[in-house]
């Protein structure tokens, strides 16, 4: 039995390597060997990852959100794929808040044991993967013009001040989506903000804006605003944050298996993906089910 653990050493401002040798000595209880390795830039969790691929049994991550999707879409394109398990370092930590893994990291590293894991479903987006969210609109502005500094100092109420200067811009945007489900597929037309697209409950830290979605449910879930100027913004953000069942009067709710989502007209807006910034519009999105087996807390040991 062999390990590959992938830290992240930037996240969790520096505190990876506060518990990389806690987490190596505990995945040794499980495994006859625990090799580590460091990333360094964009991209080299995905390549770790891919490249243990039929040489270990298991890939870890040591990071935040960002981290945690790098490794994961290292794993997703092959058939063979290892379990997959991680330790949060991360400013919102949305999957190991859906898999109920303790967001404090040591906590994290003592709780973990092999014999908790779970077959989860995760996205793909044109030719990336997600693990949680992809976010188009208002709300990936907000997130993509964060400064690391920023995220540091305020943790997740950075994200909260800079959607409140993006919510002042107001900027609406005419939209042409097509949803397929088993039996059917639909057009959609609509002006919107802010388009979110989830795969479990947990959206930005908020654990309940999407309670009726999990991660192996076997459905994304779609909820838009149904604003065209600011008022509207702001009596549709409310009814957001108490978690969204049911399209009404200010949000549109949809569930699916796989959409392509464009602007009408000639122009086009960037996405984000699990916190990052993420391809422009138009994209195809789709639902990749039961696809990866994840350690998760022992509440949601399958």
């Amino acid at each position: 039995m062999k390990a590959l653990l992938i830290v992240n050493p930037s996240s969790g401002g520096e505190q990876a390597k506060e518990y990389e040798q806690q987490a190596k000595e505990k995945l040794a209880v499980f495994f006859d060997e625990v090799e580590v390795k460091h990333t360094e830039e964009a991209g080299d969790a995905t390549k770790f990852a891919s490249e243990a691929v039929g040489a270990v049994d298991s890939v870890f991550a040591m990071g935040g959100d960002g981290t945690v999707n790098e490794a994961i879409s290292g794993l997703a394109p092959h058939d063979n794929r290892p379990n997959f398990g991680f330790f949060p370092l991360g400013t919102v930590n949305d999957l190991a808040r859906a898999l109920d893994i303790p967001l404090d990291p040591q906590e994290a590293i003592e709780t973990f044991d092999i014999a908790h894991s779970r077959q989860i479903d995760i996205g793909q987006i044109n030719e990336a993967y997600f693990m949680n969210v992809v976010a188009i609109g208002m709300i990936p502005a907000a997130i993509n013009n964060v400064e690391v500094e920023e995220k540091t100092k305020l943790g997740k109420m950075a994200y909260f001040v800079s959607g409140l200067r993006e919510v002042r811009k107001n900027e609406s945007h005419l939209f042409a989506v097509e949803l397929t489900t088993a039996d059917k597929t639909r057009q959609l037309s609509f002006e919107s903000s802010t388009l979110i697209i989830g795969s479990s409950n947990s959206v930005g830290g908020f654990e309940s804006l999407l309670p009726k979605a999990s991660t192996k449910d076997g459905k994304l879930h779609l909820i838009y605003l149904k604003d065209s100027n600011l008022w509207e913004t702001v009596k549709s953000i409310p009814e957001l944050l108490k978690g969204v069942t049911e399209s009404n009067e200010v949000l549109g709710y949809e569930t699916f298996e796989k959409a392509t989502i464009a602007l009408k007209g000639n122009h086009s807006i960037e996405t984000n993906v699990d916190g990052d910034p993420g391809p422009e519009l138009p994209v195809t999105i789709q639902l990749l089910p039961q696809h990866l087996n994840v350690y998760c807390g022992e509440t949601k040991n399958e």
